[in-house]
């Protein structure tokens, strides 16, 4: 009876801090990003600029952190990483420039991932067995959806606090104040995630037991590498991370093409956060009773016809709920190849003391949409988008879900 608390409480810290770490380079732009444009007076190209930084250095801390997370603790890693993130964000609250907020993008791919994302992910893959990792990757990333919902729904009703009531100018100084206040407080629950995880997460007896046993060998790396189904698992996650990267768009669009309030268009990219949870834990139930990777091809197809709909502007002389349900449905198709796209190294037959390593190997490949993916959207946006920005936009993503499917057949 003792054990089962003790598991309980270990993924509830895992899905609390592998959502926490992101709260600030990512969930901040992504649901308050109309805010942060006004305030820090950036466009999105901008932004994409900052982002950019980010996926540079957080690359090469993919491949490198693989290495680290099978030599030491997870439970020192994870802390650490999430106390550095937390620091980035007392720097964010003084609204730096546009020179510095690159700056800062491009030490958060650092702290972010080097010592944190090999060692969640095998953290996770040891939490469960050969038989649930649908289950146990499904939980971390519903859980750590429901966990950056629940801050961003929080954030939103800052939001509405702070802001006069309708029919009263909101002034700059009016969006100044509300931000920093949202900025602070995500970075306060970031700090105190950090301590927390310290003292929950256990001692890792699998690496005391290991530590003399094992001994990177490059070797070992490097036919892994050559794993026909490593480089289709690495395609995989690429094209399903620049789809979850797109989800940065859905309030900017509610915005720019519906004419919704600044208020309203947040509130939308929260309420699409709350799809999150559902849609990996739901996946990842079924992934267990039949094989993950058969999983992703309905995904994958919901997203190549959604993403066609929104690009060829079916829906958009339409009533808005149209548009509005076929972003539900793109929202649910991206979430539930996030609650699988790990769940699938059990079929890499990737032996356990190597799991870091794996992670590393496909990371490298999967997470460069850090790289352009935000740049590429600012640039297709524009400083002022309009629908057809829009549509160009989804047009030429719907060929990422596409090469996604091929890998996943």
């Amino acid at each position: 009876m003792k054990k089962k608390p003790s598991k309980i409480s270990a993924m509830v810290t895992l899905i609390i801090a592998g959502e926490a770490i992101f709260l600030l380079p990512f969930i901040l732009i992504r649901v308050f990003k109309p805010v942060i444009r006004e305030v820090f007076l950036i466009s999105d190209a901008q932004i994409g600029e900052a982002q950019s930084l980010y996926g540079i250095t957080a690359v090469m801390s993919y491949f490198f952190g693989g290495f680290i997370a099978d030599k030491w603790e997870p439970r020192k890693l994870l802390s650490i990483s999430i106390i550095l993130t937390a620091f980035g964000g007392v720097f964010m609250t003084f609204i730096p420039s546009i020179n510095s907020l690159k700056i800062l993008y491009a030490f958060w791919g650092v702290s972010t991932i080097l010592l944190f994302w090999a060692s969640l992910i095998k953290a996770t893959r040891l939490w469960g067995t050969k038989n649930n990792q649908g289950l146990s990757f499904g939980l971390l990333d519903g859980g750590r959806g429901l966990f950056a919902a629940s801050i961003a729904l929080f954030g939103a009703s800052i939001l509405t606090f702070f802001f006069p009531k309708k029919g009263v100018e909101i002034t700059f100084e009016n969006k100044l104040e509300t931000l920093q206040y949202i900025i602070g407080t995500i970075t306060f629950v970031v700090l105190l995630v950090g301590l927390i995880v310290y003292k929950v997460i256990p001692k890792s007896k699998l690496k005391e037991n290991n530590s003399k046993e094992f001994q990177f060998n490059f070797k070992e790396a490097f036919l892994l590498m050559k794993q026909r189904k490593v480089i289709y698992h690495s395609i995989i996650i690429f094209c399903a991370y620049c789809a979850y990267k797109l989800t940065g768009v859905y309030g900017t669009y509610a915005k720019d093409v519906w004419n919704y309030s600044l208020e309203q268009a947040t509130y939308f990219a929260v309420f699409i956060q709350y799809l999150r949870p559902i849609a990996a834990i739901l996946v990842g139930y079924f992934a267990d009773k039949l094989i993950p990777s058969k999983l992703l091809i309905p995904a994958f197809s919901i997203l190549i016809f959604t993403s066609l709909t929104l690009g060829l502007g079916f829906f958009y002389d339409e009533p808005i709920y149209l548009s509005f349900v076929t972003f539900i449905f793109m929202a649910f198709g991206t979430y539930s190849l996030r609650g699988l796209y790990f769940a699938i190294i059990e079929e890499t037959k990737t032996p356990l003391q190597l799991t870091g390593t794996l992670v590393g190997i496909i990371s490298v490949v999967g997470f460069t949409p850090d790289i352009f993916m935000s740049l590429f959207i600012g640039y297709m946006l524009g400083e002022n988008p309009t629908i057809t920005e829009y549509k160009n936009l989804f047009s030429l993503f719907s060929l990422l879900p596409i090469i996604g499917l091929l890998a996943s057949i």
